[in-house]
């Protein structure tokens, strides 16, 4: 009977390393990201309020 070793040993690559495809630590740093959509989605959630605090007292 085969030991496991030799059962996934049968078929791989003399290396069976994968190059890492998202190295740690690389990358070209630059400036934070702009989150304007959260602005964005606040706003509207404001004015809705608003809006709906406006009928109500403008017609109770």
């Amino acid at each position: 009977m085969a030991s496991d070793a030799d059962f996934y040993a049968h078929g791989r690559p003399e290396n069976p390393q994968l190059p890492e495809d998202r190295p740690r630590g690389g990358g070209p740093k630059g400036p934070p990201p702009v989150h304007s959509t959260a602005w964005k989605v606040m706003a509207v959630v404001i004015a809705i309020i608003v809006l709906i605090l406006v009928g109500i007292l403008l017609f109770p």
